[in-house]
């Protein structure tokens, strides 16, 4: 039995080459080393695609792509995604499948609401881990039913509140919660999973894609909801933009991982011929913009600080979280993702916007410290 084991995890994962290990090239020697690898699928893994009614921005790839991730080192996939039924129940289906056969974990996605809900628990080197994940971010119908396939929800809901409420066409504030049913089901199957693992940490897909520093009311409830349940740490990530961190009860809050190993828009030219428009130039692209106005001055399809990643370190001892930190990481237009030593500019550019934006979100920027090429949290 080791004296430590050693868990990483990243956020979206959106492929699109001919060449999948490329991605990986530059970070596979630090993932391979590590004795659980978690990553966020965010696309259709399926060969049978047919538009959805639903679908705004299509998001598939090849299903060989999973060779390439599994030989990166990851061991659990979570296809808790707001494009998990981008192309209909069928691909759907194919993805889940397609999923296990090349020896992955899945979670946050099934063939029905009890499968969805169902969670690995993996038994590394004599600890037992469970990954549990969820969708918050979902288009109507995406989530799963008693009879219906689709995500693990924790949806969000949205009050809209005048802040003079005689002045018709006023602004409003804007209050978010967790689905009172969604939260029920969040902490019954976080406490049973307690029972059943040494640790239970959680996946959340959720948030403001995009817009910076900026994290919901719903994102924050349930992250402490999630851990006062006994989580031992929440991982977020769909937003493409990294996002605070928060320690909480001791307990570290990743509230957006960012892109990991993410191909920028325009390379994802399947999906635009199947949509039958350029991705970009569509409406529902340039409304979705006006979100943040950092895609003004963009050189590339994303905001250039979607380029920003981590990839999150847990280290393990006598089955609890010793030690939680960060690496931090850069997306290139090569879209080949590689990590950042301290001799290396964008390692700083990541420290201090990671910073920033958890001050702006009245968070503490003080709890991060550099040691050696990592950047520590929780020790």
């Amino acid at each position: 039995m080791k004296d430590q084991l050693t868990f990483y995890a990243v956020g979206d994962i959106g492929l699109y080459s001919d060449d999948y290990y490329h991605y990986f090239e530059d970070v596979k020697p630090v993932l391979s080393k590590g004795d659980l690898v978690f990553g966020q699928l965010e696309s259709v893994l399926s060969e049978n695609l047919s538009l959805s009614s639903c679908t705004r921005m299509g998001c598939s790839s090849e299903p060989r792509c999973l060779e390439a991730i599994k030989d990166a080192g990851f061991d659990v996939l979570s296809f808790a995604s707001n494009h998990a039924l981008d192309y209909g129940r069928a691909a759907f289906i194919d993805t889940l499948n397609n999923i296990r056969n090349a020896g992955l974990y899945l979670t946050g996605a099934g063939e029905n609401e009890e499968a969805a809900r169902k969670y690995p628990i993996i038994d590394v080197d004599g600890t037992k881990i469970a990954i549990l994940g969820f969708g918050s971010v979902l288009p109507q119908g995406f989530w799963a039913e008693e009879a219906r396939p689709g995500v693990n929800p924790a949806r969000g809901i949205t009050a809209y509140v005048p802040v003079e409420h005689d002045q018709p066409g006023t602004p409003c504030r804007v209050y978010t919660f967790p689905h009172p049913d969604d939260l029920k089901r969040m902490q019954k199957d976080i406490k049973e999973a307690k029972q059943k693992a040494d640790l239970v940490f959680c996946s959340f897909h959720w948030g403001i894609h995009f817009k910076e520093a900026v994290i919901t009311d719903y994102e924050r409830y349930y992250a402490h909801f999630a851990i006062d349940a006994g989580a031992d740490m929440v991982l977020g990530h769909h937003q493409h933009i990294l996002k605070p961190v928060e320690v909480y009860n001791g307990k570290a809050i990743f509230y957006g991982l960012g892109n990991f190993c993410m191909e920028d828009v325009l390379n994802f030219k399947k999906d635009q011929e199947l949509k039958g428009q350029d991705m970009k130039s569509s409406k529902s692209h340039k409304e979705m913009m006006e979100i943040s106005d950092a895609f003004k001055t963009t050189t590339r399809s994303f905001p250039m600080d979607c380029y920003l990643t981590m990839i999150v370190k847990a280290v393990i001892k006598d089955k609890k979280v010793a030690r939680v930190s960060y690496l931090p990481a850069y997306l290139p237009v090569s879209a080949k993702t590689y990590i950042c030593k301290t001799d290396d500019p964008r390692f700083n550019e990541v420290i201090e916007y990671e910073k920033k934006i958890t001050k702006e979100m009245e968070l503490d920027p003080d709890i991060f410290k550099v040691v050696d090429d990592e950047v520590v949290i929780v020790e």
